[in-house]
């Protein structure tokens, strides 16, 4: 396997964990954000350029709502007191 094989699969799979472990806190919609952004690395070096601009994207709709969470002081996902 090579090195940029390792990195699409290593990045992709954190994707997925993070968007797992979303509900559990803001911390993990950023990290979502940056497996995002491993991920639209990723897509632009192997020259899947369709995939690298729509996980650009997903980058941005992340941030977006690690943001709005962040803005709102509070955060009602699994684990939090009082939810």
């Amino acid at each position: 396997m090579s090195f940029l094989s390792a990195f699409g699969l290593f990045s992709v799979c954190a994707m997925l964990l993070c968007y797992a472990l979303e509900e559990r806190g803001p911390a993990y919609v950023l990290a979502f954000a940056g497996a995002c952004v491993l991920s639209s690395i990723y897509g632009f070096r192997q020259g899947a350029w369709p995939f690298g601009g729509a996980e650009a994207i997903w980058t941005l709709v992340a941030l977006r709502r690690w943001k709005r969470i962040r803005a709102a002081g509070r955060f009602t996902g699994v684990g939090e007191a009082g939810s």
